[in-house]
């Protein structure tokens, strides 16, 4: 479990050595030291070794008593050629995914609910970013044989990717500027506890939705 009152991102020392560039190095180093929810556990994990020539990956969870109610992986990709879907040299993405409560999984605006926590989040921390695209897929699992104790169960899983926007141009030396993956992390962490069914800070505001909170043994 996370510290009582919050812990700070993980990182390696060293990311591609010497070999990587620095503004790939820089944006690695921004996803370290952020403070975190005592819910949010955090680890760097292998990063996909195909998607980008640089690539790095961590992993989290939202843990409230020793229950797991999300779980996620977010994915920092970096190609200096730049990637014309991107519209720039970075892209984030993303798979989060949670359980769901019987009466929230019936309700029919829920993919279009848990896209805009993306967006939402994001926008809250006010970092600029283009290019979203993405899927949020509602799935029913039903338990047979020696599962068949287990109650029926619903998950959601958000598959998503974005482009953080550089904050400018090239910077002096022609060395380009590195995007606030610092925000970025945080607002991702957002969207893990609002599907996990925390409130916002902890505490509730008037006006936000979240999943329910999830109690009892785990379904799945």
């Amino acid at each position: 479990m996370a510290a009582a009152h919050g812990h700070h991102s993980d990182g390696p020392d060293d990311v591609g050595g010497e070999g990587s560039p620095s503004v790939f190095r820089q944006a690695v180093a921004g996803l370290q030291g952020v403070l975190l929810r005592p819910e949010i556990e955090l680890d760097a994990t292998p990063p996909p070794q195909r998607l980008a020539p640089f690539s790095y990956a961590l992993e989290a969870a939202v843990v409230v008593d020793d229950e797991e109610l999300a779980d996620g992986r977010l994915i920092l990709l970096h190609d200096p050629a730049g990637h014309e879907a991107w519209g720039g040299t970075f892209r984030l993405v993303t798979l989060v995914h949670a359980d769901l409560e019987e009466e929230m999984a019936q309700d029919p605006l829920l993919p279009e609910v848990c896209w805009s926590w993306l967006t939402g989040a994001l926008e809250a921390r006010r970092v600029p970013y283009a290019a979203p695209s993405g899927t949020v897929t509602r799935a029913g699992s039903h338990y047979f044989g020696g599962l068949r104790e287990r109650p029926p169960s619903t998950q959601i899983e958000i598959r998503a990717s974005w482009s953080p926007i550089e904050p400018g141009g090239p910077a002096a030396g022609g060395e380009r500027t590195v995007p606030d993956t610092a925000a970025h992390l945080a607002a991702w962490c957002d969207l893990l506890c609002q599907i996990a069914g925390l409130p916002p800070g902890g505490a509730p505001e008037a006006g936000v939705v979240t999943l329910p909170q999830r109690r009892g043994p785990q379904s799945r």
